[in-house]
C-alpha cells in the first residue's frame, strides 16, 4: 500500500521541519499532500494547499507541523480522510485528537517524522 502523507503545517520555507519533511518524504517516493496557512508553489512537483482541500485522494498517514491549539478546526477534516495513522511531531502533541483518532480506530504515533523515515520506522 502507498503511504500517500499528507503535511498539516506545511511550509514554503527551507529551514522548517515540515518543510524538511516533505522533501523527505518525496526523496524516498512518498507522494505527499501538503496543507499550509497560504497556498505555495515549491517546485513543479509539490503546491502547498491552503484550507481543507477534499480532492487529495486516498491518505494512509496525516503528519502535524501545526500546535495543538491551530488544530482544532482540522479535527473533523482528519477523521474524514479516515488515514491509518496520525503522527504528532514534537510540539503538536494533542491529547484531545489523539483521543478522537483512538476512537475512530486511527493509530496515535507521537514521534518524528524526520527520525521515523532516517531510522526506517515509517
Amino acid at each position: 500500500m502507498e503511504k500517500t502523507t499528507l503535511v498539516i503545517g506545511a511550509s514554503p520555507n527551507p529551514n522548517r521541519f515540515a518543510y524538511k519533511a516533505i522533501r523527505s518524504l518525496q526523496r524516498r517516493g512518498i507522494p505527499v499532500v501538503a496543507i499550509g496557512r497560504r497556498d505555495a508553489d515549491l517546485d513543479d512537483n509539490l503546491i502547498i494547499r491552503k484550507g481543507q482541500p477534499r480532492d487529495i485522494g486516498k491518505i494512509h498517514t496525516v503528519t502535524l507541523y501545526m500546535n495543538a491549539r491551530f488544530q482544532k478546526e482540522y479535527y473533523d477534516y482528519i477523521v474524514s480522510l479516515e488515514p491509518r495513522r496520525i503522527v504528532f511531531n514534537p510540539g503538536t502533541i494533542n491529547p484531545e485528537l489523539a483521543e478522537i483518532a483512538r476512537r475512530e480506530g486511527i493509530e496515535v504515533v507521537e514521534d518524528c517524522l524526520l527520525v521515523m523515515l532516517n531510522n526506517g520506522k515509517y
